[in-house]
């Protein structure tokens, strides 16, 4: 899962990446956009460690990409933001301690999303408006493609974003290859300066709609750096709001609409990423692709179980180990033992 993080230039978003990311920001990656692998340190890896002891721990990773800064109302928006299609989620970074109004920068970079969207859907609705007209095998096609973007582009026009519009199977295979933006979930950042008073104000202006979270990204950064009996007493001295790096990363791989899921044993406990929504087949092949082929049932556990019996033979004799099918949708905390044939 990719994680796009963008924003307009000087809004802390390549701190937030250096930060997030212990890479440094390369200044020649500025105009393409840099990516980093991240583990996301998940705290019930250590418990379900300290049951197993394991040979090796694993952590799933997030792709975290620091896309090129915007330029506040610059026309060249469109073509910069195309380079973050390919991103499952958007983490915007909003500057909160210049001295501009955050909530007008927020407002104005959700509109040069759908701006940017708006020309991608306009443009293909004007191509099959004009190809609809002329006798070919696909025109039928072509008819049904136009009619199921007449209500997305309706609604681009109207100034709403894509995200909350329930889309038929036809408008998400016609809209699919856009990889339009609006339609990404998005989680705000805004970055604090030394005035943390203003941290519930925003976060309260942001509505139900949109995750986010409000605190000093170089704060947070410096913080990083120091040994940790400085941490705490450098923090109070300066008060600002700062925030912990693997809770965070947690909230950005939820926010991306991902879960974790387990598998443990004497060898390896390794945290799985997976979609909400996924079955047990789709979590055996991205563990490996001949056991989704070869499935035949997922033993399965959860994570709050396993840690309040403590052994795996507390969960049997309590009847709390599941035989699931591959049909079986995975939950948050599962933890899976695939068996397969051969």
């Amino acid at each position: 899962m990719k994680i796009g993080i963008v924003g307009y230039q000087s809004s802390g978003k390549s701190t937030l990446f250096a930060w997030l990311s212990g890479t440094d920001a390369d200044p020649s990656l500025a105009h393409t956009g840099q990516t980093a692998a991240v583990e996301v340190l998940d705290p019930r890896i250590a418990q379900l460690a300290e049951i197993y002891q394991p040979k090796k721990i694993t952590h799933a990773n997030l792709q975290l990409v620091d896309t090129p800064g915007l330029e506040k109302g610059s026309s060249g928006n469109a073509a910069h933001l195309s380079l973050i299609r390919e991103a499952g989620c958007l983490v915007h970074v909003v500057d909160a301690f210049s001295g501009d109004d955050p909530l007008s920068q927020l407002n104005s970079f959700d509109e040069d999303l759908l701006l940017a969207d708006l020309e991608i859907v306009s443009r293909r609705v004007e191509k099959l408006t004009e190809s609809v007209k002329k006798p070919r095998p696909s025109r039928e096609e072509e008819q049904a493609e136009l009619e199921a973007l007449g209500p997305v582009l309706a609604r681009l026009e109207e100034g709403k974003p894509l995200a909350g519009m329930e889309l038929s199977p036809l408008q998400q295979r016609a809209t699919r290859s856009f990889q339009l933006l609006t339609e990404k979930p998005q989680f705000v950042i805004f970055n604090l300066g030394d005035d943390g008073d203003i941290a519930s104000k925003l976060l309260e202006a942001l509505g139900k709609a949109t995750q986010g979270v409000a605190f000093s990204v170089g704060l947070s950064a410096e913080l990083a750096e120091m040994d940790e009996a400085d941490r705490e007493e450098f923090a109070e001295e300066m008060g600002g709001v700062t925030a912990e790096r693997e809770p965070l990363l947690l909230k950005l791989m939820q926010a991306s609409g991902q879960q974790l899921f387990f598998t443990a044993g004497e060898k390896e406990v390794r945290s799985w990423m997976i979609r909400h929504g996924a079955t047990a087949g789709e979590a055996a092949g991205g563990i490996h692709s001949d056991l989704e082929r070869g499935f035949v049932r997922a033993e399965t556990m959860s994570c709050d179980d396993l840690f309040r019996l403590g052994s795996e033979r507390e969960i049997k004799a309590n009847g709390l180990m599941r035989r699931e099918v591959r049909d079986y949708v995975v939950q948050e905390g599962d933890i899976l033992h695939i068996l397969a044939s051969t």
